[in-house]
């Protein structure tokens, strides 16, 4: 029998996000709802990823507070009034990297000329980090 080609990362992953889709039917756009989720997601977080995590989420609800907190994936994110998420927080040990990632979908206002990044590894999270990410959510939620 051939393997479904996931691994057990990506499996636990599309079960989380499955959960999570059946949460948000049932809660709508209910801020509180998704704060609590985000909450309860960097609270599980340890060391520098749930660093990261308080630090993103002190970022947007800051700079961005139109972004909605939810879940992606049972990771840290933050959305649009659509509901599409804007900027989520993948970190290290979800996948066994030796850096979390602040990740942006195509919803985020970064266009700039020909190409940009839409993601950052952030070993660890810094006041230099935390300036830098102010300026790139206030333009990406912009």
């Amino acid at each position: 029998m051939a393997e479904s080609g996931l691994s057990l990362q990506e499996r636990e992953a599309v079960k989380q996000r499955a959960k999570e889709l059946r949460a948000q039917e049932k809660a709508g756009k209910d801020r509180e709802a998704g704060t609590l989720a985000v909450r309860e997601a960097i609270e599980k977080l340890e060391g520098s990823d749930r660093e990261t995590g308080e630090g993103l989420y002190r970022v947007v609800t800051t700079v961005a507070p139109q972004l909605m907190p939810k879940t992606y994936y049972g990771m840290p994110a933050f959305a649009n009034d659509a509901g599409k998420v804007v900027v989520f927080l993948r970190p290290a040990v979800k996948f066994g990297e030796r850096y979390a990632t602040i990740g942006f979908e195509d919803r985020a206002a970064l266009d700039d000329g020909e190409l940009w990044p839409v993601a950052y590894a952030v070993p660890q999270w810094t006041s230099a980090v935390e300036a830098r990410f102010t300026d790139i959510i206030r333009t990406a939620a912009s």
